[in-house]
Order: C-alpha cells, then sequence, then structure tokens
C-alpha cells in the first residue's frame, strides 16, 4: 500500500511516500540527491523489493523539492529539515534506517547519532567531488556512529568503491555503475541486474539489522 503524507517543517512542507509493508518490523527511509528527486532508479528499486521483506520505504521529499526549487541549500540547512520530519518518519513505532542517495546520504551519516537511527543506508556516497580526491568527506561517513552500509557504483566519480577508507561499514560494489547507477551498454551485466546487486546487498543487510 502507498501513502502520500505532507509533514510540516521549519524550512516549508516535505513530503513523505510510504510503501507499506505487512507485518513490518522496520523502517527505512530513503532522502533524495542535490539534483534529483524519489523517481532515482535506486530509490524506487527498492521502494519496490523492500516491503516484500516486511520492511516498510519511506522516500522523502526535502521541503526545497517539494517547493519547486533547482538548487539545494546548504548541508546545515538539509539537516534540518530532515531532524524536522523525523518524528514523522518514527510515527509507526518501528526503529528507523536512515538513508539516501548523494547528498540525502550524507544528511543520514550527519544526523544518525543524534536521532537514534537503527543504522545508516548509503546509496551513492559522495566521498569527494570530481576529479578532487583532496576535498573528502569521509570524516561524515566514518562518523556516523550506527551500523552503516555503502552501495557504490563501480565508476562513480565521486568516489569509486577502491577509495573508500576502511571503518566500521559494509560496502556493496555495484559493477560498472557510475553516480546514478547506470550501466553502460557494453556492460556484462544489465540494468536490471545491475539494480538487483543494490536491492538484494540492502535486503540482506538490513535482515542482518533485525537479528
Amino acid at each position: 500500500m502507498t501513502t502520500t503524507e505532507t509533514v510540516p517543517t521549519g524550512l516549508g512542507d516535505a513530503r513523505i511516500t510510504w510503501y507499506e509493508a505487512e507485518g513490518a518490523r522496520l523502517v527505512v527511509a530513503l532522502g533524495h540527491g542535490a539534483g534529483g528527486g524519489i523517481e532515482a532508479r535506486d530509490l524506487q528499486a527498492l521502494a519496490a523489493t523492500l516491503p516484500a521483506a516486511e520492511v516498510t520505504v519511506a522516500l522523502v521529499e526535502q521541503p526545497w523539492r517539494v517547493a519547486g526549487k533547482k538548487l539545494a541549500p546548504a548541508p546545515k540547512r538539509l539537516d534540518e529539515g530532515w531532524r524536522d520530519l523525523w518524528p514523522a518518519l518514527r510515527a509507526p513505532g518501528l526503529p528507523v534506517v536512515a538513508g539516501g542517495r548523494s547528498a540525502g546520504a550524507r544528511v543520514a551519516c550527519r544526523t544518525a547519532r543524534e536521532l537514534d537511527a537503527r543504522g545508516v543506508l548509503a546509496l551513492s556516497f559522495p566521498l569527494h567531488p570530481p576529479g578532487s580526491p583532496e576535498k573528502s568527506r569521509a570524516a561524515e561517513l566514518l562518523g556516523a556512529g550506527v551500523p552503516t552500509l555503502v552501495v557504490q557504483g563501480g565508476n562513480d566519480p565521486f568516489g569509486r568503491p577502491a577509495e573508500f577508507p576502511d571503518g566500521d561499514h559494509e560496502l556493496v560494489e555495484v559493477p560498472f555503475g557510475d553516480h546514478g547507477f547506470a550501466v553502460p551498454k557494453r556492460a556484462p551485466l544489465t540494468q536490471e541486474e545491475a539494480l538487483k546487486v543494490i536491492t538484494d546487498g540492502v535486503a540482506a543487510w538490513v535482515e542482518a539489522l533485525r537479528e
């Protein structure tokens, strides 16, 4: 069952689209990136598959996106919006995994400990700007303070899997995937197979969280 909820925040209205699971034991909340919305292929794939594993998915649209703006605000403001809508994510009375793709993954990492998230799901974590590995954001990832899964494209210009530092996190590589997990037509796996790498990896990690 899918429902949409408008959530007032200090920065304007946010929106949550719920993909509810029967007998849910966990909520996975996923924010979008700075350049797109919840229509991203990885977010949609997880929303379509996790409910069958008794996991409710909440796709979160930040206030700037709901308002139709094209540019995301500063990280501090993104964090404020996420904090304000967190009570709505906790309303079902279940543990909540904080997550998102790209900028949304950074928000989840920065706020997970204070919000008592059950874990962090970081999709396409932007470890550094393209071409600038010296501008590392590893401290955000390493500082999450809760069980963390990174799902990263093998050819992501924002940080390839081999660039990630050692730390208390797991990493699933999507072979040949770019920052949006698109794979080239010449790759030895299809786009559908690449998405299955994501959904299978996340489902296994979530299941381990509940043990």
